[in-house]
């Protein structure tokens, strides 16, 4: 068998060797001495970014409707709390966010004093927008958001959080 290996191998190298052989070059076209010779076009040279070399060309992702497999997967998506800027005063809060110190009613029905993770106050009625949802409805002693659901999984895209009232130290 090793000496199979090795027949096959010596008839195999003559024909590799004569493969990698440049071709034969023929003589250039002589032009008439009547005729002045073009001038060659200057050659620019290539844009070369620093690390790369002008042999290698750039590379670039095309996802053709695919996501990129590089880009972490970790914060991605349409959740609000991922947000980086968010907008100011209440529309920038989320509902786990607040808490609800007190209801208030007036001539017009119940309004609800909310207090962002700051510590400001915002006193707001049915119908407010928070970052991920509203205010559903507004009674004595609790508040009912309407939350809105960013799993693409879920067949329900909005939950009521029922939020108490939070009562004060001297009370029980």
């Amino acid at each position: 068998m090793r000496t199979f290996l090795t027949l096959i191998a010596f008839l195999t190298l003559p024909a590799l060797a004569a493969a990698q052989q440049p071709p034969a070059q023929t003589p250039p076209v002589q032009t008439p001495p009547s005729q002045p010779a073009p001038a060659p076009a200057p050659a620019k040279p290539p844009q070369v970014e620093a690390g790369k070399s002008a042999a290698t060309p750039a590379y670039s992702y095309d996802p053709a409707g695919r996501r990129d497999p590089f880009v972490s997967l970790v914060g991605r998506g349409a959740d609000p709390g991922s947000q980086a800027v968010r907008p100011p005063g209440l529309a920038g809060l989320l509902i786990s966010e607040v808490m609800v110190k007190g209801v208030l009613r007036d001539q017009t029905g119940f309004l609800v004093m909310l207090r962002a993770p700051d510590n400001k106050t915002y006193t707001v009625r049915v119908g407010a927008k928070l970052l991920d949802g509203s205010v559903k409805s507004i009674s004595q002693d609790k508040v009912i958001f309407s939350q809105d659901v960013n799993d693409p999984l879920s067949l329900v895209k909005q939950r009521e959080v029922p939020k108490p009232v939070r009562q004060g130290e001297g009370r029980g």
